[in-house]
């Protein structure tokens, strides 16, 4: 069964409180990676209809501060399936209300494992992405999984194809 994008799209909205902030008055970054955590988790869900966990955060830009008072989106889209994993592609924008401005304040990338009742790995849905945007998350999300494995000495480097195919040419 093959998925799009799109299905799993989650999309949260909310307000920074005082009680989020730091002394700065900007948004705690804990505060922000459990907000990106949670709609990473519907994400999965939506894209596996399984439960599941998260297995990594794999890359968190804190591009912005949040000050106090902003309208806080997060959205997230399955980037990728592998066989039981998920990489979930997170943009976190910041609204600023008196001036209609939308900016991108953040980003993240985490894994997801879909697991049965007992916790073990199922199989997901592949992906088909659609929009340029999406196919260029998709084709990257391979290459990240590879450094990934590679870091983790669960890799062989030679073994990395899509690695070995940006730096080495035939």
């Amino acid at each position: 069964m093959m998925k799009t994008p799109k299905e799993s799209l989650t999309v949260m909205t909310d307000l920074v409180l005082p009680s989020e902030t730091n002394p700065l008055n900007n948004l705690f970054g804990g505060e922000l990676l459990a907000r990106m955590d949670r709609a990473a988790s519907i994400t999965a869900r939506r894209h596996s209809n399984q439960l599941v966990v998260t297995a990594s955060v794999n890359h968190v830009s804190f591009g912005r501060t949040v000050p106090l008072g902003s309208i806080v989106t997060v959205e997230a889209k399955v980037s990728r399936a592998f066989k039981t994993s998920m990489e979930i592609y997170i943009d976190v924008w910041v609204n600023d209300s008196l001036v209609g401005q939308r900016k991108k304040a953040n980003e993240g990338i985490y894994t997801f494992v879909a697991v049965n009742q007992d916790g073990r790995p199922v199989e997901v849905p592949q992906l088909q992405p659609e929009t340029e945007e999406e196919k260029d998350r998709y084709a990257s999300a391979l290459r990240r999984k590879q450094l990934s494995l590679i870091l983790a000495k669960k890799m062989h480097p030679m073994d990395a194809t899509e690695l070995k195919a940006l730096f080495l040419k035939d």
